[in-house]
């Protein structure tokens, strides 16, 4: 199973993220063409791209965390320390599956590519 995919989990609330927003655009350079804008499903989960629309080459990820913590109702700052989350990264092969995780709460993040 090839494509692009993510999981969101909240680290302050120890769940899932839910219904965060997601961008996906292609990159080259500082040049960004958007290519997918989707909601992460009630597991914090999404499927960005399917195999065969997967390409080689530079992408970004802009998760719009600010507005799930405000949701939340979690203490959080105005306006939120962290708002969108941007991931840039490449993919060098097609056909292997591309996740990137994010665990995250309102004052931090980590990422890396998972399986």
């Amino acid at each position: 199973m090839s494509g692009l995919t993510t999981h969101i989990l909240d680290q302050a609330a120890g769940r899932p993220a839910a219904g965060v927003a997601v961008r996906v655009s292609w990159r080259e350079g500082e040049a960004l063409s958007p290519v997918a804008e989707l909601r992460t499903d009630a597991d914090g989960r999404a499927r960005l791209i399917d195999g065969e629309a997967l390409a080689v080459g530079g992408y970004r990820l802009e998760f719009s965390i600010g507005d799930h913590f405000k949701a939340s109702g979690l203490p959080v700052t105005d306006p939120p320390f962290l708002d969108v989350v941007v991931i840039d990264f490449a993919v060098s092969n097609t056909a292997q599956h591309w996740h990137v995780p994010l665990l995250v709460s309102p004052y931090g993040y980590s990422t890396y590519r998972g399986s």
